[in-house]
């Protein structure tokens, strides 16, 4: 247990934003295989990118990793449609 008030409240508040940050994480997870799957159309496609922005916005994971992410996301998307 902390010794320090405050820190009672640092560890409540960083406990939150730990269950929150593992919501939208699954979340994106989740929106990532929509969209990769054979039969995902533009629109899921466009939900899972926002999310990605949203959540690089926020902090939650770092810009370059859903740079990284929306990357691999378009390059799936491009290989499931035929030329």
């Amino acid at each position: 247990m902390p010794n320090i008030k405050a820190a009672v409240k640092w560890t409540r508040a960083s406990e939150k934003r730990r269950l929150r940050n593992a919501a939208v994480k699954t979340k994106l997870k989740t929106l990532f295989k929509k969209a990769s799957a054979p039969k995902a159309d533009d629109s899921a496609v466009t939900v899972a990118m926002s999310a990605l922005d949203k959540a690089a916005a926020r902090g939650i994971i770092h810009k370059n990793a859903a740079n990284r992410k929306k990357s691999r996301l378009a390059k799936r998307v491009r290989s499931k449609i035929p030329a």
